[in-house]
């Protein structure tokens, strides 16, 4: 076999290994998706009572509500805070009002866990992805990364942390339900196995096409979270980006540095070929004005 055999089979055979690596890489990743813990919001059932962002608060020993008793009607769209893991907001659509409850959405691999250079952001075995405030050193690359905009800093604080709905990893660890679900005063939180979950949310479409539109946000999205919505009108309607796509947000990076290697030996050489071929165009040109001048 003479070289150029060889080098064309050992890149096809490079090719195949990574292939094959991505494939079960995949099938795991998938594997761990269906066994992972969620939360199905039926924003059908949802009343807007606000009891999720209330148990939240007391649970996790975070500010009171201030504004508790003023209608969702007369407030303002609200995003989650440093001091607010959850928020009801209230939207008019499909001829009603709807109530939709935002929080993380612990994807299925997280873009915050990836870009976190200490690992300070993780997702857990369960499912959930946490913070652990002794690894973290505060570059808050995890907000920039997260499609959602859910990771929250403390700027105003002395010892400022990463702040962001933790799906109750503490109570799920024991056995228990994130006491969002728990305390839900419309029964719209339902919490189980992913898997579980996605085909509860199945059987509700198919069983009721008329109340639901025919697609479970979270499935896939941003390569699919833990935290699962169906609805009765479309979820671009409620303020959902609906442009993120299928692909995990870290499969863009990982594209990247698969091709670093493939730059760091190409450009060198092209570098190289062109320093070359303007060198010898430089001496080309310098020994034809040579010649002129001695001509002249």
């Amino acid at each position: 076999m003479d070289r150029r055999a060889f080098l064309r089979l050992a890149g096809v055979a490079g090719m195949a290994s990574i292939a094959a690596d991505g494939r079960a890489e995949a099938n795991d990743t998938q594997a761990e998706a269906d066994d992972m813990f969620g939360i199905l919001a039926d924003l059908t059932a949802c009343i807007g009572c606000r009891t999720c962002e209330m148990a939240c608060a007391e649970f996790h020993d975070l500010p009171e509500l201030e504004d508790v008793d003023t209608p969702l009607a007369e407030l303002p769209h609200r995003e989650t805070s440093e001091d607010h893991w959850t928020v009801v907001n209230r939207y008019e659509a499909g001829g009603g009002e709807v109530f939709v409850k935002r929080q993380c959405m612990h994807c299925v691999t997280p873009a915050c866990s990836t870009a976190c250079l200490t690992k300070a952001l993780h997702k857990t075995k369960e499912g959930p992805v946490v913070w652990d405030e002794s690894k973290c050193m505060g570059c808050r690359y995890c907000m920039v990364s997260c499609p959602f905009d859910v990771p929250k800093f403390e700027y105003n604080s002395p010892a400022p942390r990463i702040q962001k709905c933790r799906m109750c990893w503490e109570r799920v660890r024991e056995g228990e339900v994130p006491c969002c679900v728990d305390f839900c005063g419309g029964e719209a939180l339902t919490f189980g196995k992913r898997s579980e979950l996605l085909e509860i949310a199945r059987t509700r479409i198919y069983q009721n096409p008329e109340k639901y539109v025919p697609h479970i946000y979270g499935e896939r999205e941003a390569g699919g979270t833990g935290f699962l919505y169906i609805s009765g009108v479309p979820f671009e309607e409620l303020g959902f980006r609906t442009e993120l796509g299928e692909t995990a947000f870290p499969e863009y990076t990982r594209s990247f540095l698969t091709a670093v290697p493939l730059v760091l030996t190409v450009w060198p050489a092209f570098l190289f070929g062109l320093h070359q071929a303007i060198g010898r165009t430089g001496e080309k040109t310098s020994n034809s004005n040579e010649h002129q001048d001695t001509e002249v």
